[in-house]
């Protein structure tokens, strides 16, 4: 059985500490529908209902709303151009550089909106009471990063491969000219892998620590700094992700290149 409850009326039992795992809210056909599986479909919907709203109707002289996108959009396809050298590149990955960056800063900056993290279940596994929120942010859960991590690491090598050639692609990693080159290559191949989990774990541990911090500056001074924490974690949440966009963009330019 379940009991609708805020995280806040069992306070009294010590400090709400978030979950390491996304809490499993119900199963359809046998597969578990977690918190954060929620809340990147309540994401999803947001952005495909400002895409909707804003691009219905495009004016040839624009309103403020309509300005403010053109001016925002402009300023990172002008920067996406100077960084790959091309503006036919700069448009093509334009919609993937753009939503992966509005999909994480918008995650982590409803993280904190009211309900997010507080409106929930109380639900008990056996002699425990585990109270499981019907919302949490995404980026909190390992699964969700990494997911996204592959996506750019498959968008990053598919890229590389149609620019310059699967042969030449592969030539950045196997390359038996010299002991030298093998062992840079070799290398090359590493820091390729290990990017997914650089990817995903940076933008995991930033989130994942900040939600900690917040829970725990609650309990112990909860009428001086929650406010100004959560207003710099939303901060972070920005700077996590240009970060996770920017890196992404700078890898598909360093693998379209040819090598050299």
């Amino acid at each position: 059985m379940f009991d609708i409850a805020f995280a806040a009326e069992n306070a009294h039992e010590g400090i709400h500490v978030p979950s390491l795992a996304a809490e499993k809210l119900f199963y359809i056909f046998g597969i578990p529908v977690t918190n954060t599986m929620i809340m990147s479909l309540t994401i999803a919907f947001l952005l495909l209902s400002i895409a909707f709203f804003v691009g219905r109707n495009p004016k040839i002289i624009p309103g403020r709303v309509q300005l403010f996108f053109e001016t925002i959009f402009q300023f990172v396809l002008d920067f996406m151009a100077e960084i790959l050298e091309s503006k036919k590149a700069a448009r093509q990955y334009f919609p993937l550089v753009m939503t992966i960056f509005l999909f994480v800063f918008l995650a982590n900056a409803l993280e904190f909106f009211p309900g997010v993290g507080s409106l929930g279940f109380w639900k008990y596994e056996g002699e425990h009471t585990i109270f499981a929120p019907l919302l949490r942010s995404m980026n909190t859960d390992l699964n969700m990063t990494l997911t996204l991590a592959i996506i750019s690491f498959l968008v990053i090598e598919i890229s590389g491969v149609l620019a310059i050639g699967f042969w030449k692609y592969a030539g950045k990693f196997i390359n038996f000219k010299s002991p030298l080159s093998f062992v840079v290559g070799l290398i090359e191949l590493m820091s390729e892998i290990i990017r997914l989990i650089s990817f995903s774990f940076r933008l995991f541990g930033n989130i994942f620590a900040g939600e900690v911090l917040v829970s725990v500056v609650s309990f112990f001074v909860p009428l001086i700094l929650p406010v100004p924490v959560m207003a710099f974690e939303i901060f972070i949440g920005f700077v996590q992700a240009v970060i996770f966009a920017l890196l992404t963009l700078l890898f598909i330019k360093l693998a379209i290149q040819e090598p050299h």
